[in-house]
C-alpha cells in the first residue's frame, strides 16, 4: 500500500525548507498556562505555569513520562479543558475561551475515534460538515485528504473493515480534510504493533514534507518518535516544562539530569571538574582524568569552573568495554546481560566511582551509592554475570551536565 504522500498538498500551501520557519509570528503560543482539576483540598494541578512557542509549519514534540503534562497541554490548545490561568493563542487569536469546534485545530489520538456507522468517506467528511464547508467542495476535499495518506481506494469500507494502521490513516485524513493550520497528534502510534508504528513513523515524516505550512505538536513518550520527527522536544516533568531545544542540542548536550536519563537513556558520572577551556573540559572521575565538552551555560545556569562537582554523561553506545586492566580504563564486573539482536545490552558495576540516581531521588553527587553503567555492545556478547572487564570512556563523546 502506498504510503503519506508529499506530492499534493493543499491548494494553499507552498513549498518550503523544513526549518526555514518564522519563530517571529508563532502558530501556536502558550503564556503561562496553569489546568487544575477538583477544588479545595482535592486540587490537581495537571499542568503549571507552561510556556511554549511553536513556530508556523515546525514540528514540536511534547515528551515526558505518564502523568508530565503533556497531554493536558495539547488539550488546553485543542479546548478540551480551560486553563485556571493564563491564555492560549493561534496566531494572534486569543482561543482561550473558545470552543474546540471554533479553533480550526485538526486532532488525532491514539483512539483513532472513528464513527464505527459510518464509512469511510463519511468519517473523513465528518469536519467539514461541522465547519458548514459546502457540499459542491465535500467530495473534492475528502478525495484529497484520502490520498495524502494513500487510502483513495478505502472510501466506501466500515473502520471495522481495516487494519489498525488503515484506521490511523483515516484519521489523519480527517484531521486534514479541513485544511488546518495547526495539527495536535496524541500519543497516535501508541496504540500499533511495533513493526507497523516504525512504519508509520516514516509516513509522518512524509506528511511533514506535505504540509510545509502546518504547524505540528505531537504528544508522545517515546523518545524514538520526538528524534524522528521533531525540530525542537519540549520535555515535561511533574505538570512543568523541563528543558526545550532542539532534538540534536537535547542529545548532545543534555541540560539537565533529567532530560539527559530520560532521552537516551544516558549514564550519569559523578566528577570533578580539574579543568575548562572554552566549551573543553577535563574532569575526574574516580581518580581517572576523562575529557569532556562544557557547553556554554546559558542565563542562570551554572558557570563552569574548576573543583566543581558536576555529572559526566555518556551515552550507552559510545562506553567501550576493554581486557580488565587496560590503560585508563575502570575495573567493572558485568552484572546483567541482554541480547537484543543487533546489539546487547550490557550493565556494570564499576569500582571506584560513586553515583546517585538524581532522577528519582533529588539527591546530589555528594552523596555515595555503587555506581552501574549500561554499555550498548554490537552483536550477541556472551560473557556472563560476575565477569571482570575493564570500562573506557570516549575521548569525544562525554558531556558535562549540571550537578542539580
Amino acid at each position: 500500500m502506498s504510503g503519506i504522500r508529499s506530492s499534493r498538498a493543499h491548494p494553499s500551501h507552498t513549498p518550503a525548507v523544513r526549518g526555514a520557519t518564522d519563530h517571529s509570528a508563532p502558530a501556536i503560543t502558550f503564556d503561562r498556562v496553569t489546568v487544575g482539576y477538583g477544588r479545595g483540598k482535592g486540587l490537581t494541578h495537571a499542568l503549571i505555569d507552561f510556556n511554549l512557542r511553536v513556530a508556523r509549519g515546525e514540528t514540536v514534540a511534547l515528551l515526558g513520562p505518564s502523568g508530565s503534562g503533556k497531554s493536558t497541554a495539547l488539550k488546553a490548545l485543542a479546548g478540551f479543558v480551560r486553563p485556571a490561568s493564563g491564555s492560549v493563542r493561534l496566531g494572534t487569536r486569543d482561543v482561550t475561551d473558545l470552543p474546540p469546534a471554533k479553533r480550526g485545530i485538526g486532532v488525532v489520538v491514539q483512539s483513532y475515534a472513528l464513527f464505527p456507522h459510518m464509512r469511510v468517506a463519511d468519517n473523513v467528511a465528518f469536519g467539514l460538515r461541522s465547519h458548514r464547508v459546502p457540499r459542491a467542495e465535500i467530495g473534492a476535499r475528502v478525495a484529497e485528504a484520502l490520498d495524502m495518506v494513500g487510502m483513495a481506494a478505502f472510501g466506501k469500507r466500515l473502520p471495522r473493515e481495516l487494519s489498525g494502521g488503515q484506521q490511523q490513516r483515516i484519521a489523519i485524513a480527517r484531521a486534514l480534510a479541513i485544511r488546518p493550520a495547526v495539527l495536535l497528534l496524541d500519543e497516535p502510534l501508541a496504540a500499533l504493533d511495533a513493526q507497523l508504528r516504525q512504519s508509520m513513523l516514516g509516513e509522518l515524516a512524509g506528511l511533514r514534507a506535505a504540509l510545509p505550512d502546518t504547524a505540528m505538536l505531537y504528544v508522545t513518550h517515546d523518545q524514538s518518535e520526538a528524534l524522528a520527527l521533531a525540530d525542537r522536544i519540549a520535555v515535561m516533568r511533574d505538570s512543568r516544562l523541563a528543558d526545550v531545544d532542539t532534538a540534536e542540542n537535547l542529545w548532545k548536550r543534555p541540560p539537565s539530569s533529567f532530560t539527559a536519563q530520560f532521552l537516551g537513556g544516558a549514564n550519569l558520572l559523578p566528577c570533578t571538574v580539574t579543568r575548562v577551556i572554552g566549551t573543553s573540559a577535563l574532569v575526574s572521575v574516580g581518580g581517572i582524568p576523562v575529557t569532556a565538552t562544557a557547553p556554554q551555560p546559558d542565563i542562570g545556569r551554572v558557570e563552569w569552573e574548576s573543583d566543581l562537582r558536576a555529572f559526566l554523561c555518556v551515552r550507552p553506545h559510545e562506553v567501550t568495554v576493554t581486557a580488565p586492566g587496560s590503560r585508563g580504563s575502570f575495573s567493572a564486573r558485568i552484572v546483567s546481560s541482554v541480547w537484543r539482536g543487533s546489539t546487547t545490552r550490557i550493565t556494570l558495576a564499576v569500582d571506584t566511582v560513586d553515583t546517585v540516581d538524581t532522577v528519582d531521588t533529588g539527591a546530589t553527587v555528594d552523596d555515595v551509592a555503587g555506581v552501574q553503567v549500561d554499555v550498548a555492545v554490537s552483536g550477541h556478547d556472551r560473557r556472563a554475570p560476575g565477569t571482570v572487564v575493564g570500562v573506557q570512556f570516549p575521548s569525544d563523546g562525554c558531556v558535562l551536565v549540571p550537578a542539580t
